[in-house]
């Protein structure tokens, strides 16, 4: 069997830095890490992973919880994620739970065994009661506001995003304002329901609830929106949706039959996707890129330092103006 010293021979390097690349540790130019994995690949070369982590007390290894993989809100997190990791020597486990609790358990279970370093929580379903009886396992940071101070979070603030877009909305004379949403659960779409409720009640404005359109997650879903929004009575001339992809799907589909944006119906996104800027969409960016990286960097220097300089970090949104709203 293949040792580090045969790998180090057969990649032209030396032992440390084949320690090095087998570890994970940055700082080691592309060509002689190259070298090393196929030298890897070629002697069939195997090591001792749980002695390694024993030995070293860390398995250089995150947790991310998430609903799923291939939505552009979690991809764009799970970019800032990466290359934060990447960075600094860490691989991900990603767990896609789909809302399933008892997966989201077995993520934490995963931090209990010790199996990782730490979790960073995109998103869930548990309620927060379970995650603080695993805090005492290894650090745990939520992209998510939470109103509780015992809990490390990096976040956006929907509330206040959302009250953007109605302000915005409300300037421009819509009185008939209703939204797209992806779920009613969970706390960033409590916080918009409560911004709906609030901001169109200080104006004067009796929030609509059928005009709430649930389960808007994907470009396809524009093509439903529009359908629902045709059969109606009376019809919201404004809508704020949560995602740009969706809100692509209405701005197309809308085109398809004949309803004119923003004429009959104005448009705000969330996201700025770049598919905003190329159909000339209104939107507030978010910046989930970098919600990525600040709850890595907080994960990142709990483990390094054994504490966190402040347990919660707000980004800031911004409203851009285009043609549909």
């Amino acid at each position: 069997m293949a040792n580090i010293r045969d790998l180090a021979k057969e990649a032209g390097v030396s032992v440390s830095t084949v320690s090095r690349v087998l570890n994970g540790y940055p700082y080691v130019s592309e060509e002689k890490r190259k070298a090393v994995w196929e030298a890897v690949e070629k002697l069939n070369y195997t090591k001792n992973i749980q002695a390694v982590h024993l030995a070293k007390g860390t398995t250089m290894i995150i947790g991310v919880m998430l609903r799923y993989i291939h939505h552009p809100y979690f991809s764009a997190i799970i970019e800032g994620i990466s290359k934060e990791a990447l960075r600094c020597g860490y691989q991900l486990l990603l767990f896609q739970t789909n809302y399933d609790v008892e997966r989201e358990l077995e993520a934490l279970e995963r931090l209990r065994m010790k199996q990782m370093d730490g979790v960073i929580v995109c998103s869930h379903e548990a309620d927060w009661q379970i995650f603080a009886e695993y805090q005492e396992e290894g650090p745990i940071v939520l992209c998510e506001r939470v109103d509780r101070h015992d809990f490390f979070t990096v976040y956006i603030d929907h509330y206040q995003a959302f009250s953007k877009a109605l302000r915005y909305l409300l300037d421009k004379e819509h009185r008939r304002i209703g939204y797209c949403i992806g779920r009613r659960t969970g706390p960033n779409s409590q916080a918009r329901a409560a911004a709906y409720e609030e901001v169109l009640r200080d104006a004067g404005v009796t929030p609509q609830r059928q005009w709430i359109f649930d389960g808007c997650l994907f470009l396809e879903d524009g093509k439903r929106v529009i359908e629902q929004w045709m059969a109606m009575g009376e019809r919201p001339s404004a809508l704020l949706v949560t995602s740009d992809q969706v809100t692509a799907g209405i701005v197309l589909y809308a085109r398809h039959v004949g309803v004119r944006i923003p004429e009959e119906l104005a448009i705000i996104g969330f996201d700025n996707d770049p598919l905003a800027e190329m159909l000339g969409i209104t939107t507030v960016a978010l910046p989930h890129f970098t919600l990525g990286e600040r709850a890595f960097r907080l994960l990142h220097h709990w483990l390094e330092t054994g504490n966190v300089p402040r347990k919660q970090e707000e980004l800031p949104t911004r409203l851009i103006v285009r043609a549909t709203g």
